[in-house]
């Protein structure tokens, strides 16, 4: 009777915990947001957009432009709101040919990141494009981490996934880069609608990716291999093709830093908070 009643008892703290477990929320974090998301709007006023994104909760920010202000200035509008730049994102021809300007702004912004989310180029990403890449990553990257404690992230945008020996450029792209100077910010809608399971991208690279883009594809749009989609297609979190939880879930195991919204849709005034939203009920 005695061990029935022990057995009974930890049969009912296992279900306790299990329980608990499920009621802990996948995503307890407010998300970082991503300027381009509200680039109309900041370009008319960016202490006015601060506002609207501080008063939906948002703190952390990816500034990809500077919109005709000056990084000191951005700085002291995030300060005087109790919020803050953690990623600077750049031209990939800023970063090959003004790295100390970049340094410099981004310093000045009190970014942790510089990054890059586009490689200029005319047909297919080739191997020869990716070697000169990696050399200019590297290079960059070794010189924003020495001179400036910054660390360098580039960004996927799809047409980095060719296939190359057992896999693809922009597994050469990681490889090739060296991890002391080079990161990456991993976009989930542009691996997933390039074919990519951005699950098992982060699974097979758990120390490469620092930073990455929330986004969704909408229902019915098809995947393809140009490095584009209608922006209409970017959709409200939880609501299109992607699986969600399953990606948080890796990256949390992977540590991945930050988390960023980017809604490149018309609608992203009604999809942002319905994507907050969608992230506190995980």
């Amino acid at each position: 009777m005695k061990n029935r009643i022990i057995l009974l008892l930890l049969i009912l703290a296992g279900a306790i915990a299990t329980q608990a477990q499920r009621s802990q929320p996948l995503f307890p974090q407010t998300p970082g947001m991503v300027s381009f998301t509200y680039r109309n709007s900041f370009a008319k006023d960016v202490a006015a957009t601060l506002d609207t994104l501080k008063a939906l909760g948002i703190t952390d920010m990816e500034f990809s432009n500077l919109f005709g202000s000056t990084a000191p200035a951005i700085r002291q509008m995030l300060d005087d709101r109790g919020m803050f730049c953690s990623s600077f994102g750049v031209s990939y021809a800023d970063l090959t040919t003004k790295i100390s300007e970049v340094g410099v702004n981004a310093k000045a912004l009190g970014a942790q990141y510089v990054r890059v989310a586009y490689i200029p180029h005319e047909g297919p990403f080739t191997l020869d494009m990716a070697k000169k890449v990696v050399e200019e990553f590297n290079k960059a990257g070794k010189l924003l981490k020495e001179e400036f404690g910054i660390t360098y992230c580039y960004h996927n945008h799809g047409y980095e996934f060719v296939p190359y020996g057992g896999g693809t450029l922009m597994d050469y792209l990681i490889e090739q880069t060296d991890p002391k100077y080079v990161s990456f910010e991993i976009d989930i809608l542009w691996s997933f609608i390039h074919g990519q399971d951005p699950v098992k991208l982060i699974q097979r690279y758990p120390t490469r990716f620092k930073l990455l883009h929330l986004k969704d594809l909408r229902k019915g749009a098809t995947l393809n291999t140009s490095g584009g989609t209608a922006v209409e297609n970017d959709v409200a979190l939880g609501t299109g093709q992607l699986d969600i939880p399953a990606i948080l879930k890796e990256a949390k195991k992977a540590g991945i830093k930050h988390y960023y919204i980017e809604d490149e849709s018309p609608a992203y005034a009604r999809q942002v908070p319905q994507s907050m939203a969608y992230l506190r009920g995980l």
